[in-house]
């Protein structure tokens, strides 16, 4: 287990900022992880545990405690059951589960950052979410200091959350283990619109599970959403906020105010949610309040190919960051009575 003191974040993020950790371990087994965590709790010691890093934003004053990086291995598949470490990259599993024929992932390639993560944010893109092949979580439970294991049910899964996000000091997941399907090749059914028309298919089709794949990767590329060091519409956290949930009352005040900025004849997104609720999007929320691609004169500013993505251009600061994305919130809660929530974790700041 390697041990640095005030030892630099910001490499270990997405974003490439933050502060440095009075210190820094990195483990590279289960158990090197449950002694640090251990250690960490007996002694009172703040924790901040870190994987691939692509949904943090640290301060810049850093983290006043212990920062455990979780970098463990292991891929293994019995049959359609895939159990991947926590600190597994996510993009490569995606890629070997589809080169062994399995498909219920394949739209969630190219998503940076860890195993581990995936069902803290219960991450999803194209069409599918991880809480739908998700079988259990393996975890070290804080409180029973004990390792658990969730089954689905468990895990209080919903759009872009999970019982390990409402409560984050409590479980540190060790390993996740997927239900996946032996479709011939194939793909699972695609749900997402955009995926369905670039590959010429209908919605509920399914397609060689290689190249849904590779379309999701091109599509996520033309909008900065694949990690390239050298273009800096990808030193992001992907999207940054997420896309608002509405009443019904909510979405009709909402759909009043756009009608009244932008015309009569405007009628933003709306998809429903379940229990009487609309989803609508925030990336077009975001254009049609007037932040547009490449927003901004700062170091911080909104990606040129993307209106979600909030950028370091190569010399932004936290504070650079949160600016930019207070300027946009509020924009848009100025403009359509909707209020943005930020979907990356932030650490000893806030928005």
């Amino acid at each position: 287990m390697q041990e640095l003191h005030d030892a630099p974040l910001a490499p270990l993020t997405t974003f490439r900022l933050g502060g440095p950790a009075r210190r820094l371990v990195t483990a590279t087994t289960d158990d090197e992880v449950i002694a640090a965590v251990r250690e960490a709790d007996d002694t009172g010691t703040p924790l901040l545990i870190i994987g691939g890093g692509s949904n943090l934003v640290i301060g810049d004053k850093g983290f006043e405690g212990t920062a455990l990086r979780i970098a463990t291995r292991g891929f293994t598949l019995d049959g359609t059951t895939l159990t991947l470490a926590a600190g597994e990259n996510w993009s490569d599993a995606v890629a070997r589960a589809v080169a062994a024929g399995l498909a219920g992932i394949e739209c969630l390639a190219g998503i940076p950052g860890s195993a581990g993560a995936t069902p803290i944010q219960n991450v999803g893109a194209y069409g599918q979410e991880v809480s739908a092949t998700i079988s259990e979580v393996v975890a070290y439970d804080r409180r029973a200091e004990e390792t658990v294991t969730l089954r689905n049910a468990d895990c209080g899964f919903s759009y872009r959350h999970s019982r390990f996000k409402q409560d984050p000091h409590r479980f540190v997941v060790l390993r996740v283990r997927f239900a996946l399907e032996d479709a011939g090749g194939l793909s699972a059914p695609l749900k997402y619109p955009e995926t369905a028309r670039v590959l010429g298919v209908g919605a509920g089709d399914r397609v060689p599970a290689a190249k849904a794949r590779e379309t999701v990767l091109a599509l996520r590329a033309g909008k900065g959403m694949v990690l390239d060091a050298a273009d800096h519409d990808t030193w992001s956290a992907g999207s940054f906020f997420t896309n608002p949930i509405l009443t019904e009352a909510e979405h009709a005040a909402f759909v009043r105010r756009v009608q009244d900025r932008l015309g009569p004849d405007v009628t933003p997104p709306g998809f429903p949610d379940g229990d009487s609720r609309v989803k609508t999007s925030a990336a077009w929320l975001i254009d049609r309040a007037g932040f547009t691609k490449g927003y901004g004169s700062g170091p911080a500013r909104i990606s040129t190919k993307h209106t979600l993505a909030l950028t370091n251009r190569g010399a932004a600061t936290t504070e650079d960051l949160l600016a930019l994305a207070r300027e946009v919130r509020d924009g848009v809660h100025a403009a359509f009575g909707v209020l943005l929530v930020n979907e990356p974790v932030t650490v000893g700041v806030s928005l």
